[in-house]
């Protein structure tokens, strides 16, 4: 058995890492981390893994008997476990290269782009389980019917990656797709993010050539071909690379319902917008490429329901709707607003979502987001200046926000409770909630207070 300890092992990834290596890899795991949240604290501790005592010990966890180390971003080059770790010669691996580590002999397929590579994996996922091909994978959130976000077998013969362009390691500053090395790539768009790590657009850019320079020889390469960047990178492939591109496939609305339009019919799907149809777009041609017909693919897509986060459905009633979403980075915001508007065209539309990400909160940054709440009939920005002041950033007025948006439709707010407090002033008859956030506003419960404005009593 091995012996293996994560260094963070708080983090989203690590601790489904982690989660999977104990459960499913027989594996021996061990953890440290200065802090953790739930849904890690809770998720490990069912399992046995929670860290007694939080913070980092050395000479208690990091020792000779251990096969190898992980370790998370939240780390630091100096923490005192990885410190130990590299003087007694461990072999010490990132979150990425342990799954390239486990998946070498492996058909892999990596899923990379700013936007939409979370819901593309988890689509070809859902597709590949409800048809019975056994998969290792690696998703960014939660899928139903997948209890972890990672698995690692000895059986698979294929493993589905999402691919993050963040950096790999505190010690490897290698974005984390370049290390996977697909057979089979999807790229579904770039636009400019994570300013912290990529000071210029053209920088940033340069990290998705790279990826498609790194897909395995005679391997293949899937791209949104309304992207001009990626048909760029399209058109300087290696030429033993195949590539297909694909774009929004036909469909209609009906009844508050997307119908996706198939040569064999059309299919009534449970999940809707332009961005989400050219995901699953992606994901038909990821599964073409494993042998799976269009008629099996159509059939078992159209009950997928999301991700975690994705466009996911907070509440409903006979009058109104509510949704979270994860989207943060302009591009995001923009696709989630406008499959919202284009679903439900005589609702109207109430979008609220909070600047929290390192380049959200970046002054220079904020030129970006120019017009991309614009189609919401109302649009609420929320930031925490202690946020700000805690990344080491400028500080940031209301007043740049809101140049920065443009729009008559946009209040920005400093204060969680008086957005609270705005929100609640809307009349949410016939009318669509879209709470778009990668943190939390600084503690508020999304669900309930989504439930609450709408007029869903608790059960």
């Amino acid at each position: 058995m091995k012996r293996i300890h994560f260094i963070a092992i708080g983090g989203a990834a690590m601790h489904n890492l982690a989660l999977a290596l104990s459960e499913e890899a027989n594996c021996q795991v061990s953890g440290s981390d200065d802090e953790i949240f739930e849904p890690s604290r809770s998720r490990l501790q069912a399992k046995g893994l929670l860290p007694e005592k939080t913070g980092w010990f050395p000479d208690e966890r990091i020792h000779q008997d251990l096969d190898c180390v992980i370790v998370g971003m939240h780390a630091t080059a100096d923490n005192p476990e990885l410190l130990r770790a590299q003087a007694l010669g461990l072999t010490i691996y990132s979150f990425p290269e342990y799954l390239y580590q486990h998946s070498k002999d492996k058909l892999r397929i990596v899923i990379g782009g700013s936007h939409g590579k979370t819901t593309t994996t988890a689509m070809i996922l859902h597709v590949l389980k409800k048809l019975g091909y056994e998969s290792d994978y690696m998703v960014g959130a939660q899928i139903t019917g997948f209890e972890n976000m990672v698995r690692l077998s000895n059986t698979a013969k294929l493993a589905v990656f999402e691919g993050d362009e963040y950096l790999t390691s505190p010690i490897d500053p290698r974005p984390k797709f370049h290390l996977y090395h697909p057979h089979i790539a999807v790229l579904t768009g770039v636009a400019w993010d994570h300013i912290n790590v990529f000071p210029s657009y053209e920088n940033y850019v340069e990290q998705f050539h790279r990826f498609a320079e790194l897909i395995e020889a005679n391997g293949k390469l899937i791209y949104f071909e309304g992207d001009p960047e990626l048909r760029k990178i399209a058109s300087e492939l290696r030429p033993d690379i195949q590539q297909w591109a694909y774009t929004t496939p036909p469909h209609h609305l009906r009844e508050g319902k997307t119908y996706l339009q198939t040569p064999n019919g059309e299919i009534c799907l449970s999940f809707f917008g332009r961005h989400n149809l050219q995901n699953m777009e992606a994901a038909h041609l990821v599964c073409r490429q494993l042998g799976i017909s269009d008629k099996d693919f159509y059939a078992a897509i159209s009950d997928f329901s999301g991700a975690a986060r994705r466009l996911q459905k907070i509440a409903e009633t006979d009058h109104a709707i509510a949704f979270k979403d994860f989207a943060h980075a302009p591009s995001k915001l923009r696709a989630s607003i406008e499959a919202v508007r284009e679903q439900y065209p005589q609702h109207r539309l109430i979008a609220c979502m909070e600047l929290h990400s390192f380049s959200s909160l970046t002054k220079d940054f904020l030129p970006q987001y120019k017009g991309c709440m614009q189609n919401a009939d109302s649009a609420l920005i929320y930031y925490n200046p202690e946020v700000i002041r805690h990344k080491g950033l400028a500080e940031i007025e209301p007043g740049t926000v809101r140049t920065a948006f443009g729009g008559d439709n946009l209040r920005v707010f400093t204060d969680s409770k008086q957005l609270c407090d705005a929100l609640k002033q809307f009349d949410y008859q016939k009318a669509v909630l879209l709470i778009m956030t990668s943190g939390n506003f600084s503690g508020i419960d999304i669900d309930r207070l989504g439930r609450d404005l709408i007029g869903v009593t608790e059960a």
